[in-house]
């Protein structure tokens, strides 16, 4: 019997399932613990660290482009001004004519596009079938780690419903350094509110079978395209 008055004996060869398992070590890890404490009631100690190496700016830029590449993941540096003109350049590699846009993305980016590039807005009744009709999906983000070379989105007002960056086959995700990138997960972290729906990208969409044979664009974008957009 623990201290909360719950037995964990078993008779010898009854079988557990993984449920009363899982119970059992919760029930003996706490039965130390008085009924009567509240989870506030003892702090947790954090003292780890939130960053492994102090970067600057720019090599906090570099380290985040590189680790996007070994994703596989094109990353196109640019300044601010470059942007409209590298979202058009990517659209007209790819030949995108059918474009989602969300209510908040800046319109100067899609601005060299050009009228030929139609704009589908993020709207509630874009289906699966209509998003995967279109060609590409132009996006802001949240914040950006560079330790892992990783995008969050958290459908803010430049990133839209997470459905549009998830069925198109071909994500520009525009970041902007310094001011949306951190070094690590934990800065990440900090920025971002737990109640939004979080999307957490490195690299394409990508998975591999028993034979590690890898297939992209199985649960999202098969081709990810950064612009990152860093002011001197």
């Amino acid at each position: 019997m623990n201290a909360r008055g719950v037995s964990d004996e078993r008779s010898w060869g009854e079988p557990v399932s993984a449920r009363e398992e899982i119970l059992g070590r919760v029930r003996r890890a706490l039965a130390d613990v008085p009924a009567a404490e509240k989870p506030g009631d003892v702090p947790v100690v954090r003292d780890y660290l939130r960053v492994h190496d102090e970067l600057t700016p720019g090599q906090a830029a570099r380290l985040l482009a590189e680790n996007l590449a070994e994703y596989r993941a094109v990353v196109h540096r640019t300044d601010t001004a470059g942007i409209p003109g590298r979202v058009a350049a990517s659209l007209a590699a790819r030949g995108s004519r059918r474009v989602v846009v969300p209510a908040g993305l800046p319109e100067e980016w899609l601005s060299a596009a050009g009228p030929e590039v139609e704009r589908v807005p993020d709207a509630p009744d874009l289906g699966p079938r209509e998003l995967d009709a279109v060609d590409t999906v132009v996006t802001g983000c949240a914040v950006a780690v560079a330790e892992t070379g990783t995008l969050v989105l958290d459908a803010g007002p430049a990133q839209g419903s997470r459905r549009i960056t998830l069925v198109p086959d071909h994500h520009i995700c525009v970041v902007r350094a310094p001011d949306q990138v951190v070094c690590s997960v934990g800065q990440a972290l900090e920025r971002l509110d737990p109640a939004r729906p979080l999307t957490w990208i490195s690299g394409p969409s990508a998975t591999s079978d028993i034979e590690l044979s890898r297939v992209e664009g199985v649960h999202g974008p098969r081709l990810l395209e950064v612009v990152l957009a860093t002011d001197r």
